[in-house]
């Protein structure tokens, strides 16, 4: 009877050590995956790296300068507030994108965030927005124009001041000279003090009536020549005070400003307001002439305070 027998594979003492074939495609994938992860640590660890390269107010400056692209308009005017409280030319240059804003709210509000920039260069950004379509930004930008004190806005303020439709801008514009104070500006501030102009309304341009340049344009004008302090601004000054029709505001700030000036020729139209039933005219013109004539009395002989 024939033993049944089993076939035995020889014995090979590696086989056990060898992975079997599911096991090593197994293991290909896990190395895969493992350098996959680490590339994309090290990917996104980069920015964080660039990041801590900037300093804070470099970080805060582009997020602001992102912010400008907003859809919202509030956005972006808070963001132009936010880089001209930084008061740095680095700050100011990015909200002079703003300029530009189709909303004249944030145009008129980066009229003033542009300042932190050298005079010059504030006054090249600044000049175009004195054309600008909207009220609010062309004064806006007339007053910043004073701030820089570049004699560059000279021209492009007189102007307004002649011919803006606006007496708000032309106020501004009368103010912003005053800050620059250019001799070159004295002629169209001189007409501001004194001009005329045409009455609003149809019968009144039928009948060509005129009325007085606005007050607050008028006085802008006066305190601008004082700070200016041209002699040649003297006669109309006098004029202005002189001239009872004149607003006592106005004649204040013609007093004041011809003390400022100090020519001797506006000693006697001073003198003969000393005692204006406006105290503080007559006051005014007392400490002008205390700047012009020491031998003047202590005090206001007349209605002075």
């Amino acid at each position: 009877m024939r033993k049944n027998t089993v076939a035995h594979a020889p014995h090979n003492p590696h086989a056990a050590q060898s992975p079997r074939p599911d096991a090593r495609r197994a293991a290909v994938p896990f190395f895969l995956t493992l350098a996959f992860a680490l590339a994309a640590v090290a990917l996104c660890a980069q920015p964080t790296y660039a990041q801590r390269e900037l300093t804070p107010l470099q970080q805060e400056i582009r997020v602001q300068a992102a912010r400008l692209s907003s859809a919202e308009v509030e956005e972006r005017r808070d963001a132009v507030v936010r880089l001209g409280a930084s008061a740095r030319p680095e700050a100011s240059r990015a909200a002079a994108a703003a300029l530009g804003d189709s909303a004249a709210i944030v145009r008129a509000t980066a009229a003033r965030a542009v300042l932190s920039l050298p005079a010059g260069e504030a006054a090249t950004l600044l000049l175009p927005l004195l054309r600008d379509r909207d009220e609010f930004v062309r004064r806006e930008a007339a007053y910043a124009l004073g701030l820089t004190r570049s004699p560059l806005g000279v021209s492009a303020l007189a102007a307004a001041v002649e011919t803006d439709k606006e007496a708000s801008v032309r106020g501004a514009a009368a103010v912003a000279l005053g800050q620059v104070r250019d001799a070159s500006a004295v002629s169209a501030l001189a007409g501001a003090l004194s001009r005329r102009l045409q009455a609003p309304g149809f019968f009144n341009r039928l009948r060509r009536r005129k009325v007085e340049e606005d007050e607050f344009v008028r006085r802008a004008a006066a305190v601008s020549l004082g700070q200016i302090g041209s002699r040649e601004a003297v006669p109309v000054l006098v004029e202005a005070l002189s001239n009872a029709r004149t607003p006592d505001d106005v004649r204040r700030e013609a007093a004041r400003a011809l003390g400022l000036i100090g020519d001797p020729a506006a000693i006697p139209a001073l003198r003969a307001v000393l005692t204006h039933r406006d105290p503080y005219l007559s006051r005014t013109a007392f400490e002008a002439l205390k700047l012009l004539d020491p031998a003047t009395p202590a005090r206001p002989s007349g209605g002075g305070l």
